[in-house]
């Protein structure tokens, strides 16, 4: 893999304020236009970052920058990395720990529940387990089905959430759109709601008459005074 500048617009930062490049060589440094170099030195932009200076990251030395400012068409070179990391080249299934492993059936049976859009080499990539592991999980078959509890294989870190989601977009699209009958709706069309006949029959008020609601508090009245009397 091929050695990259960290954080260039810094950088560039720094070389404009303690370094007598020009704003091609620092352009060309960092992957910057010439014109955003000078809007640098200017005070037009990159107000707010503060410089890094590549020597101390050792990714510049001083005697190329010397080497450069002597030269105007000399070109920054990046220095070699006192370590190398080799590039990992993972092909197959993610290695799973030893004391994890025990924990895969559990995960794989959470995944086939909660994402049957995964496919089987997508399953394989996020545990680390086999496809005739995942067949016999899915069709329960596994040796040990009766034992199994679905389990989060985030919970049980066995992959992270960043690759379970990337998973799931990736097998999620092209997917059709769910039908109505998938989603369980009981909306009825406009036509068949039209034919159910419902009534909004607004009943209408009765005007009260003051005479016979008077009326009728004096026949309570003497009723009450009449079972007063036979009381006596």
């Amino acid at each position: 893999m091929a050695q990259q500048l960290l954080m260039p617009k810094a950088t560039a930062v720094w070389l404009v304020d303690n370094t007598a490049l020009s704003f091609d060589q620092i352009a060309q440094f960092c992957k910057l236009h010439p014109l955003e170099v000078k809007a640098i030195a200017d005070g037009e932009s990159a107000q707010g970052i503060k410089g890094l200076d590549p020597i101390s990251t050792g990714q510049l030395s001083r005697d190329e920058i010397a080497r450069a400012e002597g030269n105007p068409n000399h070109k920054l070179k990046l220095s070699e990395p006192k370590v190398r990391v080799p590039e990992s080249k993972r092909k197959g299934p993610r290695y799973t720990p030893v004391s994890k492993r025990q924990d895969r059936p559990n995960a794989i049976l959470w995944l086939v529940r909660n994402h049957p859009e995964l496919k089987d080499a997508q399953i394989s990539r996020l545990v680390g387990t086999t496809k005739s592991t995942i067949e016999q999980i899915r069709e329960r078959t596994h040796w040990n089905s009766t034992n199994l509890t679905a389990m989060d294989p985030v919970t049980l870190g066995l992959c992270t959430q960043i690759d379970l989601d990337l998973e799931v977009e990736r097998a999620s699209k092209g997917r059709p759109l769910p039908t109505a009958a998938e989603l369980g709706a009981t909306l009825e069309s406009s036509q068949e709601t039209e034919k159910l006949g419902f009534s909004y029959e607004r009943e209408e008020e009765k005007e009260m008459d003051a005479d016979a609601v008077f009326a009728k508090l004096k026949s309570l009245k003497s009723d009450r005074k009449d079972d007063e009397d036979d009381d006596y």
